[in-house]
């Protein structure tokens, strides 16, 4: 029993250590690719902002279909968000308030924070210039025990978790043992949570290549073993839940002192920057007072409060419901024109995978050239391999524009998956 428990810290040790990023080597690899999508139009394009979620393409005049952004329920565009940005800046003449928050916050600020622990019915809010500040924040404080009493905890990240959570990882392991597990592996995380020691898991709530985490599952881990969770819901927050509060949050009877969720003021949400959603106040005060992005940092500008405070207003309205129900509708016909293996899905992200890289960059392409924007998405952001395209479906798309999307996808090459991919090279989701 001791020899078992002795190699399996090594086991532990040598893996805790082990590099996580490999950016030349990353960088030798994907070049070929980046190089034919930049090259192509596909990527680095400067666009004017039309109408239902169309695109002028600056360089060429070519009006396209844009399923790159991830405006969900189109509330970036909606008139009342605009405005507020906009009378943000006359109440607050400050385009940007340059202070750490440690110091000194606006009012509009903490209104906001307060009102989105309200419409989240969740005890804190800490609101962040992005999401990735907000993780930045928060991960280096959880690997430092600040979260779970002081006990550091082993940190188990989902190997698709979102590259904004991965990249911490080198700094986390400063403080704690830290592994990458594979994706929702449920019973793996389970037999950590049995060893006896504090256990805490990272990853997205809604996969930004598609897919979601097990909520439910995990809540029974938390039960059972007291497990330490902390999703990212930038891509699920306001298109799911009675008031938008999320993928995660709508799952969750509350939020406790093991949980907290990331999640996006821009997508679905409509307006920009991060926030935490947390269980309690002392997990509120460490992050306030200790988070390297909250007291060494700035807040949002001003127009992007005044947005988030028009769009919280909108969230409590049945407005929403319509927004939501116009995104499902949208959904489902594009789940029957163009079958992926997340149809079905409440969450809005659709994925056509190819395989071959210069198979994807070339449909990408022959879509662009018929009006049609997509993310054609490689290595790293997915698996060598597993090129695909990705599109984000909204509430703004023209029902006729989905349409003819499936028609021109059906009419180009057919996606081949390369048999040699490799299956265990990290993604890096963006």
């Amino acid at each position: 029993m001791n020899n078992a428990v002795e190699t399996s810290s090594v086991a532990l040790e040598k893996t805790s250590r082990s590099k996580a990023r490999n950016a030349s080597r990353m960088a030798e690899i994907s070049r070929p690719h980046f190089d034919a999508a930049y090259e192509k139009g596909l990527m680095g394009v400067s666009c004017r902002v039309l109408d239902n979620r169309r695109i002028e393409i600056a360089t060429s005049g070519k009006e396209v279909i844009d399923y790159t952004r991830c405006g969900y329920l189109n509330l970036d565009a909606h008139p009342k968000v605009l405005a507020a940005a906009r009378a943000s800046m006359e109440e607050t003449p400050s385009t940007h308030f340059s202070v750490a928050r440690t110091r000194l916050s606006a009012e509009p600020l903490v209104r906001l924070e307060k009102t989105l622990a309200k419409l989240f019915d969740v005890n804190g809010i800490v609101v962040f210039p992005t999401v990735a500040a907000a993780n930045m924040g928060a991960l280096p404080l959880l690997a430092a025990g600040l979260f779970t009493g002081g006990e550091k905890p082993l940190i188990a990240f989902d190997r698709f978790a979102h590259v904004t959570l991965q990249y911490h990882i080198p700094v986390l392991r400063e403080e704690t043992d830290v592994i990458v597990i594979e994706h929702n592996d449920l019973d793996h995380l389970e037999r950590l949570c049995k060893s006896g020691r504090k256990v805490a898991y990272v990853g997205d709530g809604a996969y930004s290549m598609g897919g979601a985490a097990p909520v439910r599952e995990l809540r029974a881990l938390q039960d059972k073993y007291g497990l330490f969770v902390y999703l990212d819901d930038a891509h699920g927050i306001s298109v799911v839940g009675q008031r938008g509060e999320g993928f995660v949050r709508s799952q969750l009877d509350g939020l406790d002192e093991n949980t907290i969720v990331a999640a996006s003021l821009g997508k679905g949400y409509g307006a920009a920057g991060g926030l935490l959603m947390l269980g309690t106040q002392h997990v509120e005060n460490a992050i306030r007072r200790y988070a390297p992005t909250y007291g060494f940092s700035c807040a949002p500008n001003m127009a992007a409060v005044g947005a988030a405070l028009a769009s919280a207003e909108i969230h409590a309205t049945p407005e929403l419901h319509k927004l939501q129900r116009s995104l499902r509708n949208n959904m489902a016909l594009f789940d029957n024109l163009i079958p992926t293996e997340t149809s079905g899905s409440e969450l809005p992200i659709r994925i056509v995978r190819i395989g071959n890289e210069e198979q994807a960059i070339a449909k990408g392409e022959y879509l662009l050239q018929q009006g049609h924007y997509t993310s054609v998405v490689f290595f790293p952001t997915v698996p060598r391999g597993q090129a695909a395209l990705r599109m984000s479906v909204t509430s703004a798309h023209n029902p006729a524009d989905i349409l003819d999307l499936s028609l021109m996808l059906k009419s180009s090459v057919s996606p081949q998956v390369n048999p040699g991919a490799d299956q265990h090279q990290p993604a890096l989701a963006v």
